[in-house]
């Protein structure tokens, strides 16, 4: 998936700004995790911009929707990590990009609610 499909994606179930900016935030602190990681930059900045496609959109399935869709577009890497940061699932963390996401996702929230 490129980074374009993926922002068509996230465009397509997001109009909230805070949300957008958000996913942006993950999307660039993964890419930069990846790097100084030797990681994927484009899947890691992919799965930061798409963690919480679906939450405005599908509140009540997130993140189920987005989840299902990279499944089926054969993204599990990314659907994975995904899963595994909504910790209500109890998915199991089996991979750095799972950890990262979780990590990153907490850390841009916690450092944007205190600026």
């Amino acid at each position: 998936m490129t980074r374009q499909e993926a922002l068509t994606i996230l465009q397509h179930m997001t109009t909230s700004e805070s949300l957008l900016r958000h996913a942006r935030t993950v999307e660039l602190v993964m890419e930069a995790y990846a790097e100084k990681l030797g990681e994927n930059k484009e899947e890691w900045a992919i799965t930061g911009l798409l963690h919480d496609a679906d939450y405005q959109a599908y509140p009540d399935q997130h993140p189920n929707v987005i989840v299902n869709l990279l499944r089926e577009k054969g993204e599990e890497p990314i659907a994975h990590a995904i899963s595994a940061h909504y910790t209500h699932w109890g998915v199991p963390y089996e991979s750095t990009l799972d950890k990262a996401l979780l990590a990153c996702d907490e850390l841009t929230g916690f450092v944007v609610a205190c600026a």
